[in-house]
């Protein structure tokens, strides 16, 4: 397992977080003028994306972030997310905060298996980044907390191996292997099954500096190319244009990562069979975890710059609701099964 990998999964969910958190809260909003109090309006909106923003790229959060550790257990990370969910005055209960999580977490997983090589996963991370700054454009204290985090991805990914970006790819497979939830964007587009697995291309762009397969070349012990033998592939491949830049600003050109809830479309989650069997999740939760005290104590260096934003004075927190209605959240909450309900876990992080 890769003592790299945590930055690239806390921040690629994080902008699948704030992909889906931006949609709602358009789909959600009223103009100013019209807005009672209790309802949203595009300043709140702001308000709460630059919020969550600020907090996700906190310094010392990210110094903490980025330090070599190993991956720590969904429930410890889902933790960090909520906390995240509710740094602005936005309240979601738990039922919406369980399908934002499944719509990030699918989402992510998705781009992880498409990408055509291992650095493309870098590639995904900029594309994130890059929306993000996009979200804060007209706050340039925020923005430069993005490109500080921009310039710490490029030092410390940038010089590494073939071999290390496989095994990155690799942890973020195991953390994702058992995570089968239909989403109904995916569903529609065909590239989810009914059982809740992804549908993978065969054709398309090959990684960049690879050949289009169908040509297999042979070489004497000098190293000359003595023959040539082509063969007919099920696939329709192309050669990529162009890579994708790896630089602070750039083109990225896969477009993996990109916000595709930017044309407003209505998105449901759904437990594949797979999923629901509560055996396997009462045995997740009930065998010992030999890392539970390295655990709370990585919650308690990343949680201590997490701070929640209570309303003050007269202020109410505004509920989002991720369902069309508030009976469909109401019945999530009432058939979400046992097994995955979450404690508030409340630590103090001493200094």
């Amino acid at each position: 397992m890769s003592v790299r990998t945590l930055p690239l999964l806390f921040l690629n969910l994080g902008g699948e977080m704030l992909y889906i958190l931006d949609q709602r809260l358009r789909a959600q909003s009223i103009p100013g003028e019209k807005a009672r109090k209790d309802e949203w309006t595009d300043v709140d909106r702001k308000r709460v994306m630059n919020d969550i923003i600020t907090t996700m790229f906190n310094k010392k959060f990210m110094e903490e972030l980025f330090k070599p550790q190993e991956l720590y257990s969904k429930k410890a990370l889902r933790t960090v997310y909520d906390r995240l969910a509710h740094a602005s005055i936005m309240r979601l209960n738990q039922a919406s905060m369980d399908k934002l999580y499944d719509l990030m977490t699918m989402a992510f997983k998705y781009q992880v298996l498409l990408c055509p090589r291992p650095k493309d996963i870098l590639l995904v991370t900029f594309n994130h980044l890059d929306t993000i700054k996009d979200f804060i454009h007209d706050s340039p204290g925020i923005l430069n907390q993005v490109d500080e985090t921009f310039r710490q991805l490029i030092e410390t990914y940038g010089g590494l191996s073939a071999g290390e970006l496989q095994l990155i790819r690799q942890t973020l497979l195991i953390f994702f292997q058992d995570m089968h939830i239909r989403v109904s964007i995916f569903l529609k587009d065909k590239v989810q099954n009914s059982n809740g697995r992804f549908v993978l291309p065969i054709s398309g762009p090959v990684p960049w500096g690879t050949e289009v397969p169908g040509l297999i070349r042979m070489f004497n012990r000098n190293g000359d190319e003595v023959k040539r033998t082509q063969f007919t592939t099920d696939g329709n491949y192309v050669a990529p244009q162009r890579e994708g830049s790896f630089d602070l600003y750039g083109d990225r050109v896969l477009k993996l990562g990109t916000n595709m809830y930017s044309v407003s479309r209505p998105v449901e989650t759904h437990m594949a069979g797979s999923s629901k069997n509560p055996a396997s999740h009462a045995k997740e939760s009930t065998v010992p975890n030999p890392l539970a005290k390295e655990e709370l104590n990585f919650l308690a260096r990343l949680l201590g710059g997490l701070d929640i934003k209570k309303p003050g004075g007269s202020e109410t927190g505004f509920r989002l609701n991720l369902f069309t209605t508030d009976e469909e959240e109401e019945h999530a909450a009432l058939t979400r099964p046992e097994e995955l309900s979450y404690k508030v876990i409340n630590i103090e992080a001493m200094q």
